[in-house]
């Protein structure tokens, strides 16, 4: 389907209909206009690159903020489960849940020392309801009464996913959920939204997830495109359509360049009559008056070729600025990653019986034995809470081990899920040259440009940057000084990227002649950069 295929007849049996909707950012800038679509009990995967408004979207159905234009009428109750919501330092599990108060009036009664109200208000299924969302969730047996900021991140995602199936809304609006979460947290949000009776919008990059849609709707700077089926069926029927799009840009293109050549043509033939017409009227061996005749043919003729030119110009741009609107000009991703040159038998990381224990004594990992040699790719998996970014730091010399030891024979640089080697209140220049003490200005902006931080980009801050440009930047920071790492260990380098990223992001690594160490629970990534061998700390992943 094309971008124009917008739903634009909403079913009678709509949760949420958008009657063309715009929405604008706080300083202005269109994110979209005349966007109308309707969302029913199915299964919808919302997808685009990062920064053309899909959590925008969500709150504009959620009712969270509202549109700039257009309408949106809702049939039902609507659940928001956000990307990140950070609890509070003494924020239980029964108060993330939302049931804190029920259960106090439960437990009253139970202990004998409810009121009338209590009693009356009582809900004893309640227990039975939270054990069971727990247990959908994958976190069975958590105690209510425990701090919720003691959880991981993927576990609070979780944990507030249980809170909205504790009271089901019609329409359930995601924003990418399975974010900071392990492969078994990732399965078990796709099983809860297999199951779910009502409708559900999920913004996602997760590829797994979104095979399991009904259909995916493509946010673009063309709009909003509504492809029927899932992942795989929205990405073949995306490629065709880009290659058809491009076809006709270029067939425009031509057509432009055509139109040129016939209007020079013209242009070299009338000049060749003019030539003609003033030599035969400078023998003067005509009368005046056949003389005038012929001159104002020659104006009437010139006059209609001009006029045939300016149509036939008019025509081919009309034609090429249709085409042009059908193919999105976003400059694509590129990542270009130097060579090390680094040797196939060439040690490039040891670890013999390393081991890290925390401050108060207890053992978060190891001991480990592991050895990296020349440019191979290692994968470290395993469930949240095993020890995994405590392993990429040791290989780093982030940590030192408490037990054992870490040999590292090549230079490294680690790149954690948040980038945050870059400050948030620098700018991209003032963090290369922090970290590139060597560099000059004129060093630095061509290091950034070839990251696509051109000109003015490069002044922007690293607060201000996407998931996916913070990481080209730190890409950027890492790869391009006097002395390159030649083992990259990456923390979930996935986990903010639109999918046009992570496909860039592939095709980089996929061709780095580097040693390569990340964690990642996302298998179709592991499997696109080749990955030679994968440890997994709890077993498996």
């Amino acid at each position: 389907m094309s971008p124009s295929s917008l739903d634009r007849n909403p079913c009678a049996s709509a949760l949420a209909t958008l009657d063309r909707v715009a929405a604008r950012t706080p300083d202005g800038r269109t994110l979209f206009a005349d966007l109308s679509l309707a969302f029913g009990r199915e299964r919808t995967g919302l997808v685009g690159r990062n920064g053309t408004g899909k959590t925008t979207l969500l709150r504009l159905i959620g009712g969270l903020a509202e549109p700039a234009g257009g309408a949106i009428a809702r049939a039902g109750s609507v659940g928001w489960l956000e990307q990140r919501s950070e609890p509070g330092p003494r924020e239980t599990v029964a108060e993330a849940l939302g049931v804190a108060r029920p259960l106090a009036v439960v437990a009253r009664v139970l202990a004998g020392q409810g009121t009338g109200q209590d009693l009356a208000e009582a809900d004893w299924t309640l227990e039975a309801r939270i054990e069971a969302a727990l247990a959908d969730v994958g976190l069975p047996g958590l105690e209510p009464g425990r701090p919720a900021a003691s959880l991981s991140g993927g576990e609070q995602t979780r944990l507030r996913l249980a809170a909205l199936l504790l009271d089901p809304p019609d329409l359930l609006l995601l924003d990418e959920p399975t974010n900071h979460m392990d492969a078994d947290g990732r399965a078990r949000v796709a099983e809860v939204l297999g199951r779910w009776p009502g409708g559900v919008v999920v913004a996602s990059h997760d590829r797994a997830l979104l095979r399991r849609m009904d259909r995916i709707v493509e946010l673009s700077g063309l709009g909003a495109a509504t492809y029927g089926g899932g992942f795989d069926l929205y990405a073949e029927r995306k490629a065709a359509e880009r290659t058809a799009a491009e076809r006709t840009l270029e067939a425009a293109e031509r057509k432009v360049g055509q139109a040129a050549r016939q209007n020079r043509q013209a242009v070299e033939r009338k000049a060749r009559r003019d030539r003609a017409g003033r030599a035969f009227a400078m023998r003067r061996s005509e009368p005046k008056i056949l003389l005038g005749a012929m001159k104002e043919r020659a104006e009437n003729s010139g006059g209609r070729e001009d006029r045939l030119a300016e149509r036939r110009t008019e025509a081919a741009s009309t034609e090429l600025a249709a085409a042009r609107e059908r193919v999105e000009r976003v400059r694509a991703l590129d990542v270009p990653l130097p060579s090390t040159g680094l040797a196939a038998g060439q040690a490039v990381l040891t670890m013999e019986g390393a081991a890290w224990d925390a401050p108060d004594g207890r053992r978060v990992l190891g001991p480990i034995d592991l050895r990296l040699v020349g440019p191979r790719r290692l994968a470290v998996t395993g469930r949240n809470g095993t020890g995994k970014s405590t392993l990429l730091k040791l290989m780093a010399g982030a940590l030192e081990p408490t037990q054992g030891r870490v040999d590292r024979s090549v230079a490294s640089a680690l790149l954690d899920q948040e980038a945050a080697l870059l400050r948030p209140d620098e700018t991209l220049l003032d963090g290369y040259r922090r970290l590139n003490p060597q560099a000059t200005p004129n060093a630095a902006q061509a290091a950034l440009a070839r990251f696509l931080f051109r000109n003015a980009a490069a002044g922007r801050r690293v607060g201000t940057l996407s998931g996916g440009e913070r990481l080209r930047a730190a890409l950027a920071c890492v790869m391009t000084g006097v002395r390159p790492p030649r083992l990259l260990i990456l923390d979930e380098p996935t986990n903010h990227l639109d999918l046009d990223a992570t496909t860039a992001l592939e095709a980089a690594l996929r061709g780095w002649d580097g040693a390569l160490v990340v964690v990642s629970h996302d298998a179709e990534f592991l499997a696109a950069i080749e990955v030679d061998e994968v440890v997994a700390l709890d077993g498996g992943s």
